[in-house]
């Protein structure tokens, strides 16, 4: 624990900063008005075009095999945008006839409403000819391609536009499809669904600060600080990004809305809290402005520290989501605190008692049960069993985090009913899940191409791998079509397209392609294909690359983010012990959510897999936030723990800060649960999986757990800093004494 002469100094900056807001308070809100003014005329750069391969880097294995294969070919043979044509019960030959006509006519040129699309390849499944036709002349999938330097938008917006334009009723037409329209279609569902994600998460949050306060006008402070912290950090995340030219994905905004709503109102309770304590005891509005400002300032600050330097430490991810989700975060977070720390109080001391109306002020005082509990807990023998009931149940939950599979997956990920997933689901129907998204797999060596026997028994050996429902490869097609489009017409390259049985950027999926990365040189070898390279590419390799990246940030990520909220809690606590078990015990109920989130939609909903950023935003997040809990409830228990016994100090401060934190803990999981209302997989993941983290950690490891391990290692959870209340140390010698004296009459 501090110095005496440390206590005195942190008290002496606490109160410089009360008088500070608390004198300033009109100067305060007249200048964030100003600056969200100035804000206002300058809007938010708009939405940036959603990325496909920007997840990964340019150089890896993936992107380098398409690449090499588009040098040695002139064109690819992949592509990710595609019209779906089917009809059950069959289509007529003229429609697929015409597909073929239109396809040709499109690669001429004739079609000016389809640019920048230059090209496109009708695959019918008639008669089951090509491979992974699961039906017989009821479906056509006609891909379309572009230059790399046509946006995705355009891409997807050109290519409708063909369809509809040319296609009639007779063609059968489903609608456009593949990863590029995928995630165009993500982007808009975002877009629209913000404003409605905002005023629910608004209407969410008062509420319940109405409630807890049982008060009309407390929640217009956290309505206000809220409001004004999102609009500033997303402008601010903007321009930033601007300035240093890193394109935010459109996942983030979301994110920094439930973020910066949740935290800013947690922080607007505590305030507000400390506020209604000092007015209870009969100070005037400003001194108890002040006293609340002093008390609950400092706690915030290092709170929202904690929470900036928690998603910060993202940045050390090779992951370019991840690079561009912590600063962002961070910078939010950063924003959202110095409004709190400064708008909060001055409206405290504006308004006074008039924020509580129409009750009255006065002490909370809490509920009889909560003191009940709290005295059992710092009984040994009960709090030795209440741990120990923590510790099992969370484990036994966190155990099923062994069985969470990382995906990508931007089609499944729509709702249903979407255009997008309808047609992809149409087109799994008449050939396979994986004809969307085909996997490139490229052979170059001298002379490879001359191997056609060698080339046809690799194709037929890839056909037969778990996972791969067909194969498109040299030996299949006549020697006239083969040669220049599946053989290199130098000799020195071959490429076959690789059909999947499940969807291509799915977690079974993902790991189909990893096999094949370990297995393919072993296959070619066995059919003599001696001093050969491979190379995978396509939507899956991409995405088993960026699964592979992300399970290696793992580590750095983990290990960051541990490092700096360890620094922080002994900064703050001046100890070394009560962080490390703190900590231990947001790992436990980190590791119950995840354990949650994998049971429920892996299990019960029976997902391939969990949106690989999702586990790790969480994990980064509940981390940071487990710690600003951690920061309100044990700071205000080492802050008794100086007038009085340990604990005695735990019997004082555990009541009456865990309704704070339960009612703080309740809004930020609302706040996050609207993420909700956006129909994507990933944010209902999110929301799903930061809602129950936050809750288990307010509500058990917060309220329960950590009091208990508390009180079970009494002044040794403040080691190396021991120093306790005079009475504590009287009770101590007192018990030292005693075991002497016990001694004594022994011998």
């Amino acid at each position: 624990m501090p110095t005496a002469r440390e206590v005195d100094g942190a008290g002496r900056a606490a109160r410089l900063y009360a008088r500070t807001v608390v004198g300033a308070r009109y100067f305060i809100v007249l200048g964030w008005l100003a600056v969200a003014f100035a804000m206002f005329q300058f809007p938010a750069a708009p939405a940036p075009e959603p990325e496909l391969q920007g997840f990964v880097a340019d150089d890896s294995a993936a992107v380098r095999a398409e690449t090499e294969s588009v040098r040695e070919f002139g064109f690819p043979l992949i592509a990710r945008t595609a019209v779906v044509q089917r009809d059950p019960d069959g289509l007529s030959p003229y429609a697929q006839a015409r597909a073929v006509l239109r396809a040709i006519a499109l690669g001429q040129g004739r079609y000016p409403e389809a640019e920048p699309v230059v090209g496109a390849l009708p695959v019918p499944n008639t008669l089951a000819l090509f491979p992974s036709s699961s039906e017989n002349g009821t479906t056509v999938v006609t891909f379309t391609f572009a230059p790399p330097s046509a946006g995705l938008g355009a891409q997807t917006r050109a290519t409708r536009r063909f369809a509809e334009e040319q296609l009639g009723p007779e063609d059968a037409y489903v609608g456009v499809t593949g990863s590029i329209p995928a995630r165009v279609a993500q982007a808009r569902i975002v877009r629209e669904k913000l404003p409605l994600m905002e005023t629910a998460t608004l209407i969410v949050v008062v509420s319940i600060v109405a409630v807890y306060f049982r008060s009309l006008t407390a929640p217009l402070v956290a309505l206000v600080t809220a409001g004004l912290a999102f609009f500033l950090a997303i402008h601010t995340a903007s321009r930033v990004g601007q300035v240093f030219e890193v394109t935010l994905p459109h996942e983030l905004e979301p994110l920094i809305l439930a973020l910066v709503l949740g935290v800013v109102t947690d922080y607007a309770i505590f305030f507000l809290a400390g506020m209604r304590r000092q007015l209870a005891t009969g100070l005037p509005r400003l001194d108890a402005a002040r006293a609340a400002a002093a008390s609950t300032g400092p706690i915030v600050a290092v709170a929202s520290v904690t929470v900036a330097l928690g998603t910060a430490v993202l940045v050390v991810a090779e992951s370019a989501l991840f690079q561009a989700f912590g600063p962002a975060l961070a910078l939010a977070v950063g924003v959202a605190g110095i409004v709190a720390l400064t708008l909060v109080p001055a409206l405290l001391a504006i308004f006074g008692r008039l924020l509580f109306l129409p009750g009255h002020v006065r002490q909370y005082e809490p509920r009889r049960i909560a003191r009940t509990m709290v005295r059992l807990m710092v009984m040994r023998p009960v709090g030795a069993i209440l741990a120990a009931l923590c510790v099992v149940g969370l484990g036994l939950v966190g155990a099923q985090l062994t069985s969470l599979r990382p995906a990508v997956s931007f089609v499944p990920s729509l709702p249903p009913g979407d255009e997008v997933r309808t047609a992809a689901a149409a087109a799994a129907e008449g050939f396979a899940p994986g004809i969307l998204s085909p996997t490139l797999l490229l052979a170059r060596g001298d002379g490879v191409a001359e191997q056609r026997d060698a080339l046809a028994e690799l194709g037929t050996a890839l056909a037969r791998q778990p996972g791969v429902a067909g194969v498109v490869g040299p030996g299949q097609l006549p020697g006239t079509l083969e040669r220049g489009v599946l053989l290199a017409r130098d000799g020195d390259a071959a490429r076959f397209m690789v059909i999947l049985t499940d969807e291509p950027l799915g977690a079974t999926a993902v790991e189909t392609v990893e096999r094949l990365e370990d297995t393919v040189q072993e296959l070619g070898t066995a059919v003599g294909l001696r001093d050969v390279s491979f190379g995978l590419g396509g939507d899956t390799a991409l995405a088993a690359e960026l699964v592979n990246v992300t399970r290696d940030d793992l580590g750095r990520i983990a290990f960051a983010a541990l490092v700096a909220n360890f620094v922080v809690l002994v900064l703050f606590l001046r100890a070394l012990v009560a962080p490390v078990f703190l900590l231990g015990a947001s790992v436990l109920g980190l590791a119950a959510a995840l354990g949650a989130l994998a049971f429920v939609f892996q299990g019960v909903l029976g997902q391939d897999g969990v949106t690989f950023y999702v586990p790790f935003a969480a994990a980064v997040l509940l981390l940071s936030l487990g710690s600003d809990y951690n920061i309100f409830g044990v700071g205000y228990i080492w802050e008794s723990a100086n007038r009085m016994p340990l604990r005695e100090a735990i019997k004082e401060a555990v009541p009456g800060t865990s309704s704070a934190i339960t009612a703080a803990a309740v809004t930020l999981a609302a706040s996050f649960s609207m993420l909700a209302i956006v129909p994507l997989r990933p944010f209902r993941e999110l929301a799903f999986v930061m809602a129950v983290g936050i809750l288990l950690d307010a509500m058990i490891v917060r309220s329960v757990l950590v009091p208990s391990v508390v009180s079970l290692l009494g002044s040794f959870s403040r080691w190396p800093r021991r120093r306790t209340h005079p009475a504590q140390q009287r009770i101590e010698q007192e018990q030292r004494d005693g075991r002497e004296i016990r001694g004594e009459r022994t011998r």
